[in-house]
C-alpha cells in the first residue's frame, strides 16, 4: 500500500474513531444530536477549508516570521509553498484530479483579473519578488484557487443537493457577465447591483440540501451564497493585514477593508460556483421529496468519514 494510500486511511480512521466514540453520547438526547450535528458541521467546514485555512496561515505566519535576510522573497516562497499543498493534496487523494483541474482554470481566471486589476491600480504588491507576472506575484492566482477548492471539497463532504435549482445556462450568463465586469466597469457604467438582483432572481427559489450528519438540511441558496462571501471577505481582511496585497486606501497603514467589497466577493464567489458543476453538476431534488422527509443516514462512523 502506497504511503499516500496510507495517510488517508489513517484520517479515516481517527475520524471512524471519534464518531464511534460521541455518537452514544450524542444519542442520549435530542440536544445532545443537535450539539454533535453542529460539531460535525464545523469540523466538515474546517475541512473542506484545508487549502485556504493553509494558505492564510501562511499569509499571516511569514508576515510576521519572515526574516530579512531570507535567500527569497517571501512572495516566491509562498508561491512554492502553495504549489507544494496543492501536490500533497493530490498525492494523498484528499483532493481529485478533475477537482485539480478547474481549481487550475479558476487560478488563471483570476491571474488574467489581477493582471488588469493591479495594472488600473485597483490594489497593489507592495513586496518585491522573482516568480511574478508584470505587478502580480503568482502566488496571487492561488487565493482564488483557494475559493474554488472549498467550494468542490464542501460539495463533495454535505452532500449537497439542490431545491429549484436554476436552468444551467442562466448561471452560465450570470458568472460570464460577472467576470465581464470586473473589467468593463473601468471603461463603462458598473452592472453589478443588475447582476445582484440577477442571482436574486434565479437563485431566489433555490435551496442548498446539506447532510451534516445523518439528518439532510436545507439552507437558502442566496443565504449560503452571502454567508461564504463574508467569510471570504474576513479572509481578505486577514490577506491585507499580512501584506499579501494592498488597497490604495491601506498604503499609510492598514485599515479593515470596506464591507462593500464582500460584493465583490459575492460575484467573484459565484463564478467559482459555477466552474465547479463542470466537475460537480448540480443534482436535483424536489421540496416535495424533502418535505415529505428523507431517511436518516445509518448511524455509523463509516458514513461520518465517507470521501474526506
Amino acid at each position: 500500500m502506497s504511503e499516500s494510500r496510507s495517510l488517508k486511511d489513517k484520517i479515516k480512521g481517527r475520524v471512524e474513531a471519534f464518531d464511534a466514540w460521541a455518537r452514544p453520547w450524542a444519542e442520549k438526547s435530542k440536544w445532545r444530536g443537535w450539539a454533535y450535528e453542529f460539531l460535525l458541521f464545523g469540523l466538515r467546514q474546517a475541512w473542506a477549508c484545508l487549502f485556504g485555512g493553509a494558505m492564510i496561515v501562511l499569509l499571516v505566519g511569514t508576515h510576521l516570521l519572515w526574516p530579512d535576510d531570507a535567500p527569497i522573497a517571501r512572495y516566491d516562497f509562498l508561491v512554492l509553498a502553495a504549489v507544494t499543498i496543492q501536490g500533497l493534496l493530490l498525492a494523498t487523494k484528499l483532493e481529485r484530479w478533475e477537482e485539480a483541474i478547474v481549481i487550475l482554470i479558476f487560478h488563471v481566471v483570476g491571474t488574467i483579473m489581477e493582471i488588469f486589476k493591479t495594472a488600473h491600480g485597483s490594489w497593489s504588491y507592495p513586496e518585491d519578488n522573482f516568480l511574478r507576472i508584470g505587478g502580480v506575484p503568482l502566488f496571487s492566482g492561488f487565493m482564488y484557487a483557494c475559493v474554488g477548492s472549498y467550494i468542490a471539497r464542501a460539495t463533495r463532504l454535505f452532500e449537497i443537493k439542490y431545491i429549484n435549482y436554476p436552468p444551467l445556462w442562466t448561471t452560465w450568463l450570470l458568472a460570464l457577465l460577472a467576470y465581464i465586469n470586473f473589467f468593463s466597469h473601468h471603461y463603462t457604467i458598473d452592472i453589478r447591483l443588475g447582476l445582484f438582483a440577477f442571482s436574486a432572481l434565479i437563485f431566489g427559489r433555490a435551496w442548498f440540501v446539506f447532510s451534516p450528519d445523518r439528518t439532510p438540511r436545507r439552507m437558502p441558496m442566496v443565504v449560503g451564497l452571502l454567508l461564504v462571501a463574508l467569510f471570504i471577505w474576513f479572509a481578505e481582511n486577514a490577506g491585507t493585514f499580512a501584506a499579501a496585497w494592498v488597497y490604495p486606501s491601506q498604503r499609510d497603514g492598514w485599515h479593515i477593508v470596506p464591507i462593500e467589497k464582500m460584493g465583490a466577493w459575492y460575484l467573484l464567489m459565484l463564478l467559482s460556483f459555477v466552474l465547479t458543476t463542470l466537475v460537480h453538476k448540480p443534482e436535483r431534488m424536489s421540496a416535495a421529496a424533502f418535505d415529505a422527509g428523507q431517511p436518516k443516514r445509518a448511524p455509523n462512523a463509516q458514513r461520518v468519514a465517507a470521501d474526506i
